[in-house]
């Protein structure tokens, strides 16, 4: 495999990048140039059959070929293509200004502004195999694994108060980091032949990550699952265009590149080298594994994200006539990092820290929905009402007293009761409501092209996470911690 386009030190990429711009100093405006035609999506090839192409030099400006993919935004192709939302927008003048996602399928012409060691341009995964969402529609993990002769059948850990059985812990993961469970089981296979050898690994961290006390097989999955969300929603949110694999050598991703390959790519950055990260990341790695047990994922049409898709309408999660705090801004929706799909909200209290909330002051559901999930880990409101999680819009709550919390399947109407703030659940250092919101599996950024709007607010990233601002016209309240008057925010009031 050619891969030596990866290799060279940070100082060589910059004279590279210096002499490339030296070089190359005017707009073309010829006909887009096609990228080079990547090893083929619809199937999975030996890695030895060809070498796999690389990126030509494109002059500054220069329109290039370019076919939407799912949850594809202007912002973040403008980032990986290193140039403007503007100039994408003038060299397709039917797209609106307005547009939230792009159609997957939509042929556009993107002007490039080359950048020295794009990566390999292999697709790994498609999106629809990455994220827990309508790809899953009649799988069941505990009846697979009960089928495969390997040590994950057997295996059992203690989770999150309770033993659980191997696909259980498989489940548990998928679910709360809404990762496709089919690929968390071909990563367990790949790394550690859970589903065909007789006894997991001698070694410890199985999964490669490396974290004091954190490794045994659960805890190096929940790693694993937290590095891949950093990675899909990196990629996704236009700002994860670079980084080291374990010997400090970049890998930065080809533009034309979608968020599960990207993902998988970090991923196994963060373990991998040389060789090894190219043999994981190619047609004979990790999507191989995935192919030998679930079939080829890129045969399968699904979209995941649609075109134009718009957040329906919600309310701000407390009742009528109160003020609550802003107490989080932009932060993960689950784990650690990305993505940044979650806010925060605290109900009036006259001390801080963990408390009971005053029976007055509950969480609201903020559209009508069905209540899909209701535990320690999380509150999931369907709001399609189809009792599947994985499909359509879903608003998450987190730390939802278990007192009154709404039980499974209790159908709810805009305003009603959905359960108290509390610290229940995850981390907390003081009684909140935690909220996000999904679209057939996949976490939606707070401050995305579809932005996190409740009763005309609007959610803005602040300068890192849990900081930020809700603005409506010409008001603005900030994200802050000490619940102080810069922070409230009053329901119906003007």
């Amino acid at each position: 495999m050619n891969d030596g386009i990866k290799i060279l030190p940070r100082g060589i990429v910059a004279l590279l990048l210096a002499a490339i711009l030296i070089s190359s100093c005017n707009i073309s405006h010829a006909a887009p140039k096609p990228p080079p035609k990547p090893v083929s999506d619809s199937a999975i090839v030996s890695l030895a059959s060809t070498p796999l192409p690389i990126r030509i030099p494109y002059k500054p400006g220069e329109l290039v070929e370019y076919t939407a993919q799912s949850g594809d935004t202007l912002p973040a192709l403008a980032a990986r293509f290193n140039t403007t939302t503007e100039e994408i927008l003038a060299a397709n003048p039917f797209i609106p200004r307005d547009a939230t996602t792009m159609p997957p399928g939509m042929p556009m012409q993107i002007p490039i502004y080359f950048l020295a060691l794009w990566a390999n341009p292999f697709k790994v995964i498609p999106d629809h195999a990455f994220v827990n969402g309508p790809t899953l529609s009649g799988f069941s993990t505990a009846a697979f694994v009960a089928a495969q002769p390997g040590w994950l059948r057997e295996y059992r850990v203690y989770a999150s108060g309770k033993w659980r059985s191997g696909a259980e812990m498989v489940d548990f993961v998928a679910l709360n980091y809404s990762i496709n469970p089919q690929l968390l089981l071909a990563l367990l296979e790949y790394q550690g032949g859970a589903l065909t050898q007789d006894a997991p690994p001698v070694k410890k961290n199985l999964l490669g990550m490396t974290r004091i006390y954190w490794e045994n097989p659960y805890l190096q999955l929940v790693l694993a699952a937290n590095t891949l969300n950093n990675g899909y929603y990196g990629w996704r949110a236009g700002n994860l265009l670079e980084f080291d694999d374990t010997d400090g050598i970049l890998i930065r991703p080809d533009p034309w590149q979608n968020a599960g390959s990207v993902a998988l790519q970090f991923y196994f950055s963060r373990i991998f080298a040389g060789e090894k990260y190219a043999r994981a990341t190619g047609p004979e790695g990790l999507i191989q594994t995935y192919a030998d047990f679930f079939g080829n994922p890129w045969n399968n049409p699904i979209v995941l994200i649609p075109g134009s898709l718009q957040q329906p309408q919600l309310q701000l999660p407390f009742p009528e006539q109160q003020t609550w705090s802003y107490t989080g801004g932009p932060h993960t929706g689950w784990g650690t990092g990305k993505p940044l799909a979650a806010v925060d909200f605290a109900p009036p209290a006259s001390k801080s820290g963990c408390f009971i909330a005053e029976e007055r002051n509950y969480s609201t559901a903020m559209a009508d929905g069905l209540v899909v999930r209701s535990t320690v880990e999380g509150v999931a409101l369907d709001l399609d009402k189809d009792g599947d999680e994985r499909t359509g819009w879903v608003i998450f709550y987190l730390h939802l007293a278990t007192r009154a919390r709404a039980p499974l399947g209790a159908e709810l109407k805009a305003g009603e009761r959905i359960g108290y703030p509390s610290c229940e659940g995850g981390r907390s250092t003081g009684t909140h409501v935690h909220i996000a919101r999904k679209y057939n599996g996949e976490w939606i950024i707070a401050d995305s092209a579809i932005p996190f709007q409740m009763d005309g607010w609007v959610t803005r990233n602040g300068i890192k996470e849990y900081f930020g601002t809700l603005v409506k016209g010409g008001l603005t309240v900030t994200a802050s911690e000490y619940s102080d008057l810069y922070a409230s925010i009053s329901r119906n009031y003007p």
